[in-house]
């Protein structure tokens, strides 16, 4: 399965509750119009160009749907498409088709959105040693298929959750009592727990820049909402020492100018938290 995507028992509950939120106690329009015994074949079509993202979700979508629908992918995902694309067959019964329909687009649709700003995010930092990540700015629940359409848009993940990484932020700091004291809580946390994960301290001046680089134990500084000046003598600043984040308010207009001042990792919570959807339909093509 690509990115293991769909080895995880959380993807298979989530598919569960989608299809048994919008099918309740049947989709009666399907069971009204169509024979149950009638079996035909459908197309997926990509209404504008895009990244493809979402496919083996959709098709775990029919398959729970009913065991005899099978969909045949047409093109990979992580694949850019042009407008007009068919990518993908699903043949089987039609009523069970048109039961999965909706519920296996919205999770592509949403999916392949989140791929296609990705990559549009990656390209336009070409030949910078910047990548993209993303942020816990995702949609309840699809947490990870939305950082699975992120990877295949090109971009990096950054934490899951909040145990897989230390991100010492601003509240932190206040409740600790300033940067020392909150790097050192969190540096002695992690090692009296016998943990191996990253610790990141969120920066918002380079005066707390240069707090920073007196603290041990930091694997990487973020520079929150930092102007491209004060980026840049921030980067110069660190010097390679720790592995560096820009945040706040990047944009596909901006994304470029902060690349070029050396950053390590951009981060945009844009990807998933206001993301468009691309645009596809499912349209019955044979039945009999």
């Amino acid at each position: 399965m690509s990115e293991g995507a769909l080895q995880d028992s959380r993807i298979l509950r989530l598919v569960e509750l989608a299809l048994r939120e919008d099918v309740g106690t049947g989709d009666l329009t399907s069971e009204a119009t169509v024979d149950p015994r009638v079996h035909g074949s459908a197309e997926i079509l990509c209404k504008e160009g895009g990244v493809i993202a979402g496919m083996e979700v959709a098709s775990l979508v029919f398959r729970q749907a009913g065991e005899l629908i099978d969909l045949d992918p047409l093109v990979a995902d992580g694949e850019l498409v042009t407008a007009g694309s068919s990518i993908a067959v699903v043949r089987g019964d039609v009523a069970t088709i048109l039961i999965a329909e909706r519920t296996a687009l919205n999770f592509l649709q949403r999916m392949s959105g989140i791929a296609t700003l990705t990559r549009s995010y990656v390209e336009a930092v070409a030949g910078t040693r910047a990548r993209i990540t993303d942020t816990r700015k995702t949609a309840p629940g699809l947490r990870a298929l939305d950082k699975l359409a992120v990877r295949l848009g090109g971009g990096v993940n950054h934490r899951f959750g909040l145990d897989d990484m230390a991100l010492i932020k601003d509240n932190h700091v206040v409740a600790s009592g300033g940067i020392r004291p909150a790097v050192e809580r969190v540096v002695r946390y992690v090692t009296d727990h016998g943990l191996t994960v990253p610790i990141e301290l969120e920066t918002r001046t380079l005066q707390e820049v240069q707090e920073a680089l007196k603290c041990e134990g930091l694997s990487r500084v973020m520079l929150d909402n930092f102007t491209l000046d004060a980026m840049r003598e921030a980067v110069g600043l660190i010097g390679g020492k720790l592995e560096v984040e820009a945040s706040g308010g990047i944009t596909l207009h901006t994304v470029r100018a902060v690349a070029e001042t050396g950053v390590d990792f951009i981060s945009v919570g844009a990807l998933t938290h206001s993301v468009r959807a691309l645009d596809l339909s499912l349209e019955l093509t044979a039945h009999g």
